[in-house]
């Protein structure tokens, strides 16, 4: 892991440094005001998400698997955390969390990485948009100033509560609120290096001093005084009573966790053309997420809006991210008191923009048009994850997926009978060639492309029994456009071979199908002189088992030994 580890510093530079200074204290200062509103969304003070934003993302740099990868908490978690913390509370969350960081670890070691692949786009894009919604609606009640708000788990008990609540709204509020949103809205446009949500926050924050002091609650006056000091170091209280009740809570941190820091990883590669080592990254998020929660730390992954301005200000290694820890922890330690006069109006939003930004808005609208499949698993996956939970929406999206896919995968036509087109030169085989006029009453040639699996198997078997009529003598089957066989596939060609009363050949069998029809005795039970390499040879020995007085007057000419055959002039001798 050392020589690995120093691999990626390999060629670094004095230059090189500069790049990641630069680029790292411009990650900091856009990583600062999330933190805190990312820690605050999630029920816990907003101190636990700097903490987590130093010690996850040094910790991310230093041994995950992505040169530029930024880690800290994100808005993903935001309705997970908050969730876990209204049902169980901050210490558990803590173990939840730590939990979580040994799962990543064990993903990592199993290199589980690769798996991220096999998660359909409907099913990340319909979770992120219903993350998205549950934040920006979380939100609604801090930007206008209502009080007596009391949070819940249930989307629908969320807007209940702030319908009840609307009467006690603070036009103060909203006008501080306004203040932040334009300036982060109209930073870009004016000057697109500095981060909005940074200058947004100093604004508003200065006008609700000078204008509203004591109109607008605060940081302080919801939270306490931020402490400038670093995080104590703190064992958490570890039985089996509690492991079992935090299993399922840290199941669900490590699967978000890691589908977040794989897909930002990716996004990385992207726009670097560099290629990050998926199971290394699972690693590195776990060993963040093992020691944050020992500081009091919230749950932390890869952070794709953070990365893409990592890797923009010009990142050429690591070192940007441990930069970027450093200067969070320098600006605690020297600026922490001055954080708690900022009114929760200013933090309200930089997470609606965030939520807007991650709502994934035009693939969403592009998958709901394209009214397919995906489009179903997409909005099953959305509604699941604002009215139920994430973990149900990930499961059922998953395998609705399945389903329609195994579906898709039965409808399509992948057994074709079929024979020499002899118009053609190469007299490729051709299923138009097969017609009641143009079909062999002693040979069947069967083209099967596709995994031969648990949703295909039966179709398979009905049709090579049920078609063949009348009844060969020989059976061809063609499988090079077969690339694996599973158990259900398996017992339905040994039906096949048992059922049929004639002759079976094989053509075109890859080494992994031999391979597994000779562990399942398939192979010897067919026979080895019955496989071939190409379906010419298959065909020059099923000439030989035919029953000569069958042919003879026979006008189908499926082959072009037919013409002589049909006279009754050519006699084969039977292969050994």
């Amino acid at each position: 892991m050392e020589k690995l580890q120093m691999g990626r510093f390999k060629g670094y530079s004095l230059a090189h440094f500069r790049k990641d200074l630069l680029s790292g204290l411009i990650v900091g200062i856009v990583a600062i005001p999330l933190a805190m509103s990312f820690a605050i969304a999630s029920g816990v003070k907003p101190e636990y998400g700097i903490y987590t934003t130093f010690i996850a993302g040094i910790t991310i740099s230093l041994f995950g698997g992505s040169k530029y990868q930024i880690g800290g908490p994100t808005g993903a978690f935001v309705p997970i955390l908050l969730g876990i913390v209204l049902a169980y509370g901050y210490e558990d969350l803590l173990l939840a969390g730590l939990m979580a960081g040994l799962l990543l670890c064990l993903m990592g070691f199993f290199k589980l990485g690769s798996l991220i692949q096999f998660i359909p786009r409907p099913v990340t894009i319909g979770f992120t948009a219903g993350i998205a919604v549950i934040i920006f609606t979380g939100q609604i009640a801090n930007f206008l100033g209502l009080t007596e708000i009391e949070k819940h788990e249930n989307f629908i008990a969320n807007m209940r509560e702030l319908v009840m609540h609307l009467a006690t709204i603070n036009l103060y509020n909203v006008v501080i609120a306004l203040i932040c949103l334009t300036v982060i809205l109209i930073m870009p446009r004016i000057l697109p290096k500095i981060p909005g949500s940074l200058v947004g926050i100093i604004i508003s924050t200065i006008v609700a001093i000078v204008f509203f002091a004591g109109q607008v609650p605060t940081i302080g006056t919801a939270y306490g005084a931020i402490p400038n000091t670093l995080p104590q170091f703190q064992l958490p209280d570890i039985t089996w009573e509690r492991i079992e009740r935090l299993i399922g809570p840290a199941f669900v941190i490590a699967m978000l966790g890691g589908i977040e820091s794989l897909l930002s990883a990716v996004v990385a590669d992207g726009m670097t053309k560099t290629r990050h080592n998926s199971n290394k990254e699972l690693v590195g998020q776990g060993l963040a997420n093992i020691v944050t929660p020992l500081f009091g730390g919230i749950p932390a992954t890869g952070a794709i809006a953070r990365t893409a301005t990592n890797i923009k200000s010009g990142a050429t290694s690591p070192i940007s991210g441990v930069v970027h820890g450093i200067f969070v922890l320098l600006v605690l330690l020297l600026f922490a008191p001055y954080a708690s006069h900022i009114p929760l109006a200013s933090m309200a939003p930089i997470l609606m923009v965030v939520a807007w930004n991650m709502s994934e808005r035009h693939h969403f609208m592009h998958i709901l048009k394209l009214k397919s499949a995906d489009s179903l698993v997409l909005i099953v996956t959305f509604l699941l994850t604002v009215f139920t939970s994430l973990t149900i929406a990930v499961e059922v999206g998953l395998v609705l997926a399945l389903i329609l896919f195994t579906k898709q995968m039965i409808d399509i036509p992948t057994i074709f009978k079929v024979l020499p087109d002899h118009s053609r030169k190469n007299e490729k085989m051709q299923p138009y060639v097969v017609n009641t006029m143009h079909d062999c009453p002693q040979i069947s040639i069967y083209t099967m492309e596709g995994p031969l699996f648990f949703g295909a198997a039966q179709m398979f078997e009905q049709t090579i029994l049920s078609t063949a009529e009348p009844k060969p003598n020989i059976l061809i089957l063609r499988m090079s456009k077969v690339p694996f066989m599973d158990t259900t596939g398996e017992a339905y060609f040994d039906n096949i071979v048992q059922e049929f009363k004639g002759t079976i050949l094989v053509t075109g069998l890859s080494p992994r199908l031999q391979s597994a029809m000779k562990k399942s005795g398939l192979y010897d039970k067919i026979g080895k002189q019955y496989f071939f390499e190409h379906t010419g040879q298959a065909i020059d020995v099923a000439l030989r088992y035919l029953d000569n007085t069958k042919c003879i007057g026979c006008q189908h000419f499926a082959f072009r030994e037919c013409a002589q055959l049909t006279k009754g002039v050519v006699q084969w001798e039977l292969p050994d």
